[in-house]
């Protein structure tokens, strides 16, 4: 993978700080059109089970983000579910999504 741009690389930290700070399986970031970012990890409660990345689309959407620029999520999954990525699309549909693993690296780009 090439090298990555410094906005990008710090969503990727965010993920990583996230998930480390709780714990959780996945952590995720997202950048909107102005910049801003969102991170998140996952949630799994009894009643109520959320990826991360979905997490962190749902607080850029109730934070008033219009679009996204870009994404990432840390995993030691090879792939976040279809569904994650979906959920992307529909607030950024030509976000890249950074697909990294615990360590910080990336093994994957989905769309962009």
């Amino acid at each position: 993978m090439s090298e990555l741009n410094p906005e990008d690389a710090k969503i990727i930290t965010l993920a990583r700080s996230a998930r480390a700070r709780t714990g959780a399986a996945e952590g995720a970031a997202v950048r909107d059109e102005t910049g801003r970012t969102y991170s998140a990890t996952s949630v799994d409660l009894p009643s109520l089970k959320l990826s991360a990345l979905k997490v962190a689309v749902a607080m850029a959407v109730s934070s008033g983000a219009e679009d996204l620029e870009a994404a990432a999520v840390v995993t030691a999954a090879d792939a976040p579910d279809p569904s994650d990525i979906t959920a992307v699309r529909d607030l950024g549909p030509k976000a890249p999504v950074l697909i990294a693993g615990p360590d910080g690296s990336v093994h994957g780009v989905a769309g962009g």
